[in-house]
């Protein structure tokens, strides 16, 4: 039996319909069933190509880097989509080693992208910037403070409200450091409110006031506006950060209630037509401010 099977197996190679041992056409084969085994490795290639597109175009880490406009996450994508680009361009030019590369490139620049655009990261960078752009915001205010305290000659009364911005700024800036931006930003804000309405105290009534040449006396009023709401927010602000929620003492109720009162005064003022009476009851209003803020332990001039 075995003799005879062997015997048709050499009839049938030498008929050329089975190739014999060692002959040229083993090799052909051999390619072919490599190609076929590569075969598996390009749909799966292909399947990924498929997957890597929809994580960088069309997936939730893809809209949220939309909506968070992070520069950093935005430029990662960007990255991700150019290695996409020519890992297609590689597959397409046979080289499905390279494709798979570059695909693997893509995904990891897709989730760097995506998590730089998380609600977290995008919050803190937020915050960091927020308190590096107050504090310039402060020191200019600071350096005005200076340069009018000394043009009005009260460069002495001055000098202590400057020592105080400092302090709180030195505070903040070391708050900061130690990555506590929120209570940072909080002791900055007083610094830059303290600022400005030393500033606006130190221009109450004289002739820097009047220098600026209002072109109305409702554009006067609405000026006198804004330093009465300056003055408010920083008592507001000092209040606000009373260690164990202590309660404001009878003399600064009374100077707040004062300053209440006659704002509510000039608003109905301002509201006939009265611009210029409404301007001065602000500006009484405002000084009954500035009494609350220094009882409250911070120095403003004027």
């Amino acid at each position: 039996m075995k003799s005879s099977l062997i015997a048709r197996m050499v009839a049938l190679a030498l008929a050329g319909l089975v190739p014999a041992v060692g002959s040229a056409a083993e090799p052909a084969i051999g390619a072919a069933g490599r190609m076929q085994a590569q075969e598996p490795d390009r749909a799966q290639l292909q399947r990924r190509f498929e997957s890597v597109q929809l994580l960088i175009e069309k997936s939730s880490g893809a809209r949220q880097i939309e909506s968070s406009g992070e520069p950093d996450a935005v430029e990662r994508r960007e990255r991700a989509r150019a290695s996409y680009a020519e890992a297609r361009a590689a597959f397409e030019a046979g080289n499905v080693e390279r494709a798979g590369e570059l695909l693997s490139s893509a995904s990891v620049l897709m989730f760097e992208a995506v998590r730089l655009a998380s609600p977290q990261m995008v919050t803190a960078k937020k915050s960091e910037t927020d308190f590096a752009n107050k504090l310039e915001s402060v020191k200019a205010l600071l350096a005005a403070q200076v340069r009018i305290a000394q043009e009005k000659g009260m460069a002495g009364e001055g000098r202590e409200s400057t020592r105080q911005i400092e302090m709180l700024m030195g505070e903040a800036e070391r708050l900061a450091a130690a990555g506590q931006v929120d209570t940072a930003r909080t002791t900055l804000e007083q610094a830059y409110l303290a600022a400005k309405a030393a500033i606006s105290s130190m221009r109450t009534g004289d002739t820097l006031v009047r220098s600026l040449e209002f072109a109305t006396k409702e554009e006067e009023y609405h000026y006198e506006i804004d330093r009465n709401d300056t003055h408010q927010m920083l008592i507001k602000v000092l209040l606000e950060d009373r260690p164990g929620g202590a309660q404001m003492t009878p003399t600064v109720r009374a100077f707040l209630e004062s300053a209440g009162t006659l704002r509510g005064q000039a608003e109905v003022a301002a509201a006939r037509g009265d611009f210029e009476g409404g301007i001065d009851l602000l500006e009484q209003s405002t000084r009954e401010l500035v009494r609350a803020i220094r009882m409250s332990g911070v120095f403003i001039p004027g």
